[in-house]
């Protein structure tokens, strides 16, 4: 099982996917618009970086719930490699 920082979980995470800390106390979903949390007081809510964050393992799976965001990740996927391509062109210049 891989587990990851929240940052590296934030690099790492797909459209469609899940991520939850040990126990599945806290788990979130990446959408095509951002990281929402599943479960608990805030689900369906934004995920708003705290500190308490910062301290938890996570990690990374696919559900029953994945296969409807499947048509969003690629092209989710290809916008950002366009938009950071494009980034990178425009500091060479």
């Amino acid at each position: 099982m891989n587990w990851f920082t929240l940052g590296n979980m934030i690099t790492q995470i797909r459209v469609g996917q899940k991520a939850s800390t040990p126990g599945f106390s806290r788990t979130v979903i990446r959408r095509p618009d951002g990281l929402f949390w599943v479960g608990g007081i805030w689900s369906g809510q934004i995920v708003q970086l705290r500190d308490y964050l910062f301290s938890d393992i996570w990690t990374i799976y696919e559900d029953e719930e994945t296969e409807q965001w499947l048509e969003y990740r690629t092209k989710v996927e290809q916008k950002e490699r366009e938009m950071i391509e494009n980034q990178y062109e425009d500091l060479r210049g």
